[in-house]
């Protein structure tokens, strides 16, 4: 190996950006404006999808440093952007792709078990444990309820998107701000690396 690069921080910002993708595909969802999600958010959709499924398969399959944190952040990272890559391609071939709300359900178990490590293994400690169990928590919260999706945006259900919407935003920043503030932290602390 000839060094070690640290991708987490733009690996957090296209995260955030899919889930934002997807609060925004939500939204107008419950807005009745299928058609506006269609040409928008499907193209910009894929490529996020596409750069999250191969940043997490990368990160799954060569993560060099010990601990589990390939599994804690790659897996779910390599599956969030294969459900969203599927998802939005699905979409734009004018294809309902409501049923893989049923596998980011899935995925909503998986990152709530993350956050639960996250605080029964103590794998984040000091300032950077609220906000990494927040992602895993809101995240997660956000897979799981997903499925709201299958049901149409009227009455009760329309609460729901609502809520799901917020969840989804919630997220989508907390992902930002970590991903933001490990940009600032890697640039420093990687200034006067060099490989062995």
């Amino acid at each position: 190996m000839t060094g070690f690069i640290d991708p987490l921080a733009i690996m957090l910002i296209g995260l955030g950006m899919g889930i934002l993708l997807v609060a925004f595909y939500f939204l107008l969802s419950v807005l009745g404006k299928i058609e506006t999600a269609r040409n928008k958010l499907a193209m910009p959709a894929m490529a996020i999808g596409f750069f999250d499924f191969i940043s997490g398969f990368l990160m799954a399959f060569t993560w060099p440093l010990p601990g589990g944190y390939n599994m804690l952040f790659g897996d779910p990272l390599l599956m969030f952007g294969l459900l969203l890559f599927t998802g939005s391609f699905m979409f734009y071939r004018d294809r309902d792709p409501s049923l893989m709300t049923i596998l980011s359900f899935f995925l909503g178990i998986y990152v709530i078990l993350g956050a639960y490590a996250i605080v029964l293994d103590q794998l984040e400690k000091g300032a950077d444990f609220l906000p990494a169990f927040g992602l895993y928590l809101s995240s997660g919260i956000g897979a799981l309820l997903s499925p709201i999706l299958l049901l149409k945006p009227v009455g009760v259900s329309k609460i729901l998107y609502y809520i799901e919407i917020i969840v989804l935003l919630v997220a989508a920043f907390v992902a930002f701000f970590i991903g933001y503030n490990a940009l600032l932290e890697h640039l420093v602390s990687f200034a006067h690396y060099y490989p062995a």
